[in-house]
C-alpha cells in the first residue's frame, strides 16, 4: 500500500517538473527544440518496434550527440529555468501575473486618460499591451524604461519632438517596459491608401504576437486596436476603457495552467503567431 502511494507521489512530482519546464519553455526558442526531440524520441521507439536496426543506430547517435549540444546552444534558456526556481516562481496557479482590482482600476484609468488626451488633440501614439508571447527583439533595442504606467508620462513620451515619439511603447500589467520600439510592418494592401506607418506597424505585431495594440491616428483623431492580425477602426472611449479593463482584470476568480491546453500549445501552436492575413474588421 505504502509503496504504491511512494510511487504515485514520486510519479506526480517528475510529472510537474517536466510540466512547469515546458510552460517555461513555451515563449522561447527552445520550444522548437522541444518539439524536435519529441518527434525524435517518437521515431527511435518506432524504430526499435519494428526492428529497423540502421535507423535505430542513427537515432540513438543522434539523440547521444544532442545531449552534449543543447546545453551550449541554449544555454540562456536553461538558465532561464534555474533563474526562475531560484526565484520561487514554480507555483501551480498563475497568481503572480494579477493585479488587484484597486491596481487595476488605477491603470485602467492612467492609460485610457492617456490614450482619450491622444486623441482628443490628435497626437500619434501606438502603445502595444503585453500578454503571453515575449517581445524581447523589439524591446531589448529600444530604450528601457521599467516605469510606473501613468498618463503623464505616456503623453509625454508621444509628445512632438520627443525623441520617442515616433516609436512603439511595450507595456505589461505592471509597468512601462519599454519605448521608442520598432515593430515588423504588415503587408496589407486594403490599409495602405488610409492607414500609415502606425497602423501597419500595429497590425503587423499582431499578426506574430498575442499582443494588444492601440494606435492613435494624428491624422483623423482615431483609436484603434490590432489583435490577432485584425484592425478595429474608430473605438469609442467606452469600448477603450471596457478592453482595457479586461486585459489587467480578466478573470478575478483565478485561472488554473492546463496541461491538455499547454501541451496543444507547445506542439500544435502556429509558429508564426498570426490570423486571418490582416482582415480588417469595421
Amino acid at each position: 500500500m505504502w509503496a504504491n502511494i511512494r510511487s504515485a507521489i514520486d510519479i506526480a512530482i517528475v510529472s510537474f517538473i517536466i510540466y512547469r519546464i515546458l510552460v517555461l519553455l513555451v515563449n522561447t526558442r527552445a520550444i522548437q527544440l522541444v518539439k524536435g526531440l519529441f518527434i525524435l524520441i517518437m521515431l527511435s521507439l518506432l524504430a526499435g518496434v519494428l526492428r529497423f536496426r540502421l535507423l535505430s543506430w542513427f537515432l540513438g547517435h543522434t539523440l547521444w550527440a544532442l545531449s552534449f549540444a543543447i546545453p551550449i546552444v541554449f544555454h540562456p534558456e536553461l538558465r532561464k529555468i534555474l533563474e526562475e526556481l531560484g526565484k520561487g516562481r514554480w507555483q501551480f496557479f498563475n497568481n503572480n501575473n494579477r493585479l488587484s482590482i484597486d491596481d487595476a482600476e488605477e491603470r485602467v484609468r492612467q492609460l485610457s486618460g492617456a490614450l482619450s488626451y491622444l486623441k482628443a488633440h490628435k497626437i500619434g501614439a501606438l502603445i502595444v499591451m503585453k500578454q503571453n508571447d515575449e517581445l524581447k527583439e523589439y524591446t531589448e533595442t529600444a530604450i528601457h524604461l521599467d516605469a510606473r504606467i501613468t498618463q503623464e508620462l505616456l503623453i509625454s513620451i508621444f509628445w512632438i519632438n520627443n525623441p520617442l515619439h515616433d516609436g512603439a511603447v511595450v507595456l505589461d500589467k505592471f509597468n512601462i517596459i519599454a519605448g521608442g520600439c520598432y515593430l515588423p510592418l504588415a503587408d496589407v494592401p486594403e490599409i495602405s491608401r488610409w492607414y500609415g506607418t502606425r497602423h501597419r506597424a500595429g497590425l503587423g505585431l499582431s499578426e506574430v504576437s498575442d499582443a494588444m495594440v492601440f494606435i492613435v491616428s494624428e491624422e483623423r483623431g482615431e483609436i484603434s486596436l490590432a489583435n490577432k492580425g485584425k484592425l478595429s477602426k474608430d473605438l469609442k472611449d467606452f469600448q477603450v476603457e471596457k478592453l482595457l479593463r479586461h486585459y489587467f482584470m480578466g478573470d478575478q476568480k483565478g485561472e488554473k495552467f492546463s496541461l491538455l491546453d499547454s501541451f496543444v500549445k507547445i506542439f500544435w501552436s502556429n509558429p508564426s503567431g498570426g490570423t486571418d492575413n490582416g482582415r480588417l474588421v469595421h
